[in-house]
């Protein structure tokens, strides 16, 4: 589960949408001082945003960031059921071997 979020999402939106729509753009710890948060996680969300729309390509948009995260729960509970399945399996192989003698 992951942690809690120390910034409210409205607050993130708001502060993304000041940042974008200031013409000059602000000094991003100013404006961070300003909101009341800390300016890495400002600089962040930012980040985020426009990677979002296309803006910045090193990073994956937040879209691409969830499926990455299903996939891998998805993938590790697959491994965790063909182990299962692989354990079963040997068992049964050898219940079944016919030249294991049964007591």
């Amino acid at each position: 589960m992951p942690a809690p979020r120390k910034y409210p999402d409205e607050l993130r939106q708001r502060a993304v949408r000041l940042y974008r729509e200031s013409d000059p753009k602000p000094v991003i710890k100013r404006l961070a001082e300003q909101l009341g948060v800390h300016p890495e996680a400002l600089r962040n969300w930012i980040r985020q945003d426009q990677a979002d729309h296309g803006e910045r390509f090193d990073q994956p948009t937040t879209a691409e960031a969830e499926e990455l995260r299903r996939l891998r729960k998805e993938n590790a509970e697959l491994r965790r059921a063909n182990e299962i399945l692989k354990a079963a399996s040997a068992f049964f192989a050898s219940e079944l071997d016919p030249t294991r003698r049964r007591s």
